[in-house]
């Protein structure tokens, strides 16, 4: 053992002896590892809490991710299979935007990864979610000694600044970044980019500070993060366990999920899409199809297109209704461009969608970029009707609401169907009224509906189940 030991010692002192300058990549991520503990780190979970954003649900198009408090914030990481857990705590730090938080009190975020597998939780229950795999991946390995190892496993290269190292590498359909090491070695900046559904390839900065010594392992306690140029995490660091006993197995539920589509007739011509956590509608015209929502991420929108081609086959899909800006709602309309259907939009997103559609997908190219073509973007302001003498349907904003600014939602008029998303809504069957009985949203729908003079008898909602109108009445507290 002592023979060792003055060998390892021995070779850190000659390579602490070369010329910063002169050191390759391989070098350089050696000395990283040593310096910053990662040799032999194959597990670690950190804990903290501070302020951040929600990613893709902003209040309008082009502006910062909302605001939220972050009471408690953990990750539990296992490198050798490439997993991760990170659960937090979060509350609204401002009233307007998504988030999938109440508008008082905490709700809880949970999100885990572990291979080629992603999934959230829905009460206790596990639920797939491939749309986030791309994106979790990535905070993986860019962890302060995940990048590291991802740098190590692929061909880096280095290049000097004033004797400090930015050493740059690609994971094949995950990321490429640029670590930036300080004169100790510690990993102080990553700048990186990820594939998005929406955004196309995506830049995301993070910056480690104030590192400490846990247990041999250095890791910072202040992190902070940007997306697409937008704040989502600037967290205090409390609490860190190197080779904690971390276990992650992908849940049964998640290994056999697929994309199902269900299709339900709601009136002649007129199909109900769901299957999945996000509805969608069909609606045939005298030469073509209006799809109502294409949303999550290719593979999602895809199978639902391909369900609208069996439906209707020999029509093309013509236009893509997007109901609003939060990217859950519009991960598949690279999809839909793709297959050159034109996206019809409210009138304040389309210079949005027409620069992040024009974005390139160049880390895991999607179907818009494998397709080669250019989407089109159509706009609406307050109403839109698509009339061709077979059939009408009207396109109207909703507005006000809290939640998002460029609403849309389709009335049918003939067969008095209403299609909308995250409004309304609806609950299990036969489950109570929300106490107290409302929310800001269910209110503005109802008056919108009284407003505009909408009859309406169904309701197709992009979440839930299709109900009759007496129970959006019913959740928001009114009678008919």
């Amino acid at each position: 053992m002592k023979q060792i030991s003055l060998v390892v010692t021995a070779f850190a002192f000659a390579l602490a002896a070369v010329p910063a300058f002169s050191q390759d990549a391989s070098a350089v991520l050696r000395r990283a590892s040593s310096a910053m503990g990662a040799d032999d780190l194959r597990t670690l979970s950190y804990a903290g809490s501070g302020t951040g954003g929600s990613f893709g649900q902003a209040f309008k198009p082009d502006t910062n991710w909302p605001k939220v408090n972050i009471a408690r914030f953990s990750r539990q990481i296992d490198y050798r299979s490439g997993a991760m857990i990170e659960d937090s705590m979060r509350s609204r730090a401002e009233p307007t935007g998504g988030a999938a938080l109440p508008i008082a009190g905490e709700g809880r975020a949970f999100g885990a990864v572990s291979g080629k597998y992603a999934w959230n939780l829905a009460g206790e229950q596990p639920v797939a979610r491939q749309a986030s795999l791309e994106g979790r991946l990535h905070d993986l390995w860019t962890t302060p000694h995940g990048v590291i190892k991802a740098a190590q496993r692929n061909t880096a290269t280095v290049k000097w600044v004033k004797d400090v190292a930015a050493v740059s590498f690609a994971e094949q359909g995950v990321l490429s970044a640029t670590i930036y090491l300080n004169d100790q070695y510690l990993v102080e900046r990553v700048e990186s980019r990820m594939p998005d559904p929406v955004l196309g390839d995506t830049p995301v900065v993070t910056q480690y500070s104030d590192y400490r010594d846990f247990s041999g392992v250095k890791f910072p306690t202040r992190i902070r993060q940007t997306m697409a140029g937008s704040p989502v995490l600037d967290l205090a660091v409390n609490d860190v366990q190197p080779n904690a006993p971390i276990s992650i197995a992908v849940p049964e539920a998640v290994q056999n999920a697929k994309e199902v589509v269900t299709a339900e007739k709601a009136a002649e011509g007129v199909w109900f899409l769901a299957g999945g956590s996000h509805n969608s509608a069909a609606i045939e015209m005298k030469d073509y199809v209006i799809l109502v929502e294409s949303p999550l991420y290719d593979a999602r929108a895809l199978a639902v297109i391909e369900e609208v081609r069996k439906l209707v086959p020999g029509k093309p899909i013509r236009y893509v209704v997007n109901s609003h800006n939060h990217f859950d709602h519009s991960g598949g309309v690279r999809a839909a461009g793709g297959e050159g259907a034109a996206l019809v939009v409210q009138a304040q997103s389309k210079p949005y969608y027409e620069k992040v559609l024009a974005n390139p997908n160049r880390i895991s190219p999607d179907h818009l970029a494998k397709s080669g073509k250019k989407a089109k973007v159509v706009p609406v302001n307050e109403k839109l009707v698509l009339d061709d003498g077979a059939r009408k349907v009207e396109i109207h904003r909703l507005h006000p609401s809290n939640h998002v600014d460029t609403f849309l939602m389709v009335y049918l008029p003939a067969e008095k169907i209403l299609i909308q998303a995250d409004a309304f809504t609806p609950g299990p069957p036969n489950s109570p009224p929300p106490a107290p009985p409302h929310n800001y949203n269910q209110t503005t729908l109802v008056e919108s509906i009284e407003r505009l003079k909408l009859q309406v008898d169904r309701h197709l909602p992009l979440h839930g189940r299709m109900v009759p109108n007496a129970e959006l009445y019913r959740a928001a507290g009114k009678s008919l």
